[in-house]
């Protein structure tokens, strides 16, 4: 940890010498919701010290009851008009309190949330991690994981994107920047200005790149402890945000925001022994379990993709030639197949492809891990590597919708077994109330195709 990042950083003596000293006034508790957004309040940080340290806070369950406009909907257990709409606890994970440089005078801690009477809300997306995070430590063992999340950029303020309906937008860019210095040197101020925040965050950053669609651009952060990275992936998204707001811009992590790459959102993953020990390798050849763990990903992986994939957009990305993945198979640093096996030793990990920029970090890298365990538990074999382009392959595919999706998750013995009927029908819920909107709407491409000529 570099000096800047320890500073991002803070415990509840650090905390309190700041409030006393002036230079923190506000505490925001967070918490992530369904769809992998920041939710909580702005505490003073004399009444969080004073309170909510002890006592912690509460909140409405609606937020795990709602859709990505905060509609209240029908269908979830936990929460309805029948029972009232009561409250959760967000109970503080104080190993997570740090600064928030990009807004004066704040710190954020993420929540967990649990019931009155302090079980867990085990629908929510931190402790559907930790859940998993959990069934693997039984064994003795601790996945890392990194996430490499695209976005696009627009010279457009939030609230100019609104009033022109998203369309006709200026990218940052008007041509394929990736890896090119010269493109990612003009929207380089605002990329600066969110890795350095990051750091002073205490997030551990790397590297910024460009991407091929017009804007679009990556930052990544190093690998890390899978429920530190999860909590750092959504502080990041939130974060980004605002200062592109800040800034008179906007970012947008949409999977596929027009006809061109889609933003991207793939994840890494590798696992320790309990001392610290790499397990994945075995010499130079795969380890036993790595077999094991990466047989669970490929037989899991199209039941389980409403984790990776939760919108109806996220399914638009999975076309033929976008290194967006389409089959159902693993190769060695193959990036057409939707796993891809890089690194090498004890850098030896597995990335899988099919996340989209949408995507709850804490869901997708729990549905990770119940792939890897369900394939160790039953000693799954490992297929032969696929060579060659993935994409002109009988493999299976790679689900196309998100009702496709969501049936197959609705079968799945694998699900079941690892999160439980509770959080299964909540999903299963998120995903109807999401497919029922869209066949609901009537979209721009229905009215240029229709309204003249038919």
């Amino acid at each position: 940890m570099d000096t800047t990042q320890a500073q991002g950083r803070l415990d509840l003596e650090a905390l309190r010498s700041e409030v006393e000293a002036g230079r923190i006034d506000t505490v925001l508790i967070a918490m992530t919701d369904m769809q992998g957004r920041l939710q909580g309040k702005r505490l003073t940080a004399t009444h969080f010290l004073e309170e909510v340290v002890e006592h912690d806070a509460e909140g409405c369950n609606y937020l795990l009851a709602v859709d990505v406009e905060m509609n209240t909907v029908e269908g979830y257990a936990m929460s309805s008009w029948e029972r009232g709409y009561g409250d959760f606890v967000f109970k503080p994970d104080m190993d997570t309190l740090r600064r928030v440089p990009w807004q004066e005078g704040t710190a954020l801690v993420t929540c967990d949330l649990v019931w009155e009477d302090g079980s867990p809300v085990v629908a929510s997306p931190r402790q559907v991690l930790k859940r998993q995070l959990e069934r693997l430590s039984e064994r003795g063992l601790e996945a890392f994981v990194g996430t490499e999340l695209e976005f696009l950029v627009f010279m457009d303020s939030y609230e100019e994107a609104w009033r022109k309906g998203y369309k006709d937008l200026e990218p940052a860019n008007y041509y394929n920047v990736d890896y090119s210095l010269l493109g990612t040197a003009r929207i380089e101020p605002l990329l600066r200005r969110i890795r350095n925040s990051m750091a002073a965050a205490g997030l551990a950053v790397e590297d910024a790149k460009g991407e091929c669609n017009f804007g679009q651009h990556e930052i990544n952060f190093r690998f890390d402890r899978a429920l530190a990275t999860a909590d750092g992936h959504a502080i990041y998204k939130n974060g980004a945000k605002e200062i592109a707001a800040q800034e008179g811009c906007s970012i947008s992590f949409m999977p596929k925001f027009d006809e061109r790459e889609g933003n991207s959102c793939h994840i890494h993953l590798s696992v320790q022994s309990e001392d610290g020990t790499p397990v994945f390798a075995d010499g130079h050849d795969f380890s036993p379990l790595f077999e094991s763990f990466l047989a669970g990903q490929l037989a899991c992986l199209r039941e389980l993709t409403l984790l990776f994939a939760p919108n109806i957009n996220s399914y638009k990305r999975y076309a033929k030639g976008s290194f967006a993945p389409t089959a159902v198979a693993w190769g060695k640093d193959n990036r057409t197949c939707s796993l891809r096996v890089v690194g090498h030793g004890n850098s030896l990990r597995v990335e899988n492809r099919l996340p989209g920029g949408d995507v709850n970090p804490y869901l997708a890298i729990a549905a990770m891990i119940a792939a890897g365990l369900h394939g160790i538990e039953n000693e799954l074999s490992l297929e032969d590597e696929f060579a060659g382009n993935a994409y002109e392959t009988d493999k299976p595919h790679v689900p196309t919708s998100l009702r496709e999706a969501r049936e197959l998750f609705a079968d799945s013995e694998t699900a079941k077994a690892a999160f439980g009927d509770e959080v299964l029908e909540h999903y299963l819920n998120m995903a109807r109330v999401e497919i029922e909107a869209f066949e609901a709407a009537v979209t721009d491409w229905e009215r240029y195709r229709n309204f003249e000529r038919l």
